[in-house]
């Protein structure tokens, strides 16, 4: 692993060799290639989306690569390396996980995960406590740069640790309706500066619900994305396609719309029948029988 890992900082070292190296890769700095960073990152996330496994290896390449074009620019400007980059990480991960390393090289003690979880988020608190200086907003080092659901999600929870939080699931339902009804009357007042930013209160506040019920907002929107991804393609199929579909009123195409849903949904539950109708393995007896 360690030849592998030696190969491909050669690799982006001669990449960025200011004589022999590739043109397009002598021109980039951190920022120009963040934005490739990001896009790998969401394309590691597809393809785990997708279980496909051969898919996110080549994904993950790609994300090292991004780690070892930031850490080669950082060593152009003897601000740190890949091997500094490792060693924080080693040094963070360590620190973050006392239940599991102690001072005596690992206790092997087991820790409930609410445990676990209150211990690293006091433990970060910490961490962000020694790099301030002066008094500073527990906001301050959240990244403008995140997407936006992750960083309405992220505000939230360092909001929550101050004990400015919903108590439950219940009372962020109750604010989504004052939210929708804000939305409704600015639409009706035609109100465009108005809707935008009630339509942003709304979203907030559903990135909140699923903050309470411990969901990703992003996950259930990338699973929502998919699912009408391939709904709508049945629909085409079954429309006869893009040019057949252009002719269709929009009741001819939500009767389509329905058909396909409720073909789903027989998929889905003759697959639930399936599953009940299998065999029962011999572990499975003994455990009834017990």
């Amino acid at each position: 692993m360690t030849e592998n890992i030696e190969q491909l900082l050669g690799i982006m070292q001669q990449l960025r060799d200011p004589q022999s190296g590739c043109p397009w890769d002598r021109q980039q700095g951190f920022a120009s290639i963040a934005v490739y960073t990001i896009e790998e990152a969401y394309e590691v996330a597809d393809a785990i989306e997708r279980g496909d496994l051969a898919d996110l290896k080549d994904e993950l390449g790609d994300l090292l690569l991004q780690v070892v074009f930031h850490a080669q620019l950082a060593s152009e400007q003897k601000a740190f390396d890949f091997d500094d980059v490792v060693r924080a990480i080693c040094e963070k991960m360590i620190r973050r996980h006392p239940h599991v390393f102690d001072a005596a090289g690992g206790s092997g003690q087991s820790a409930d995960i609410e445990s676990v979880r209150q211990s690293w988020e006091s433990i970060k608190q910490l961490e962000r406590a020694g790099k301030q200086v002066g008094e500073v907003s527990l906001l301050d080092d959240i990244p403008h740069g995140m997407a936006e659901l992750q960083r309405a999600c992220k505000l939230q929870k360092r909001a929550a640790s101050a004990g400015f939080d919903w108590n439950s699931a219940d009372q962020v339902m109750a604010k989504l309706h004052e939210e929708t009804a804000e939305l409704q009357a600015a639409m009706e007042q035609l109100d465009q500066p108005a809707i935008q930013e009630e339509l942003g209160d709304l979203i907030f506040t559903l990135v909140n619900l699923a903050r309470k019920l411990r969901l990703d907002p992003a996950q259930s929107l990338r699973s929502a994305n998919m699912k009408f991804e391939k709904r709508f393609r049945a629909l085409e199929q079954m429309a006869g396609g893009k040019s057949t579909m252009q002719t269709m009123d929009v009741d001819a195409l939500e009767l389509i719309w329905q058909i396909v849903k409720q073909a789903e949904k027989q998929q889905a539950e003759e697959k639930q029948q399936a599953e009940e109708k299998q065999p029962v393995t011999q572990n499975q007896q003994r455990s009834t029988h017990e």
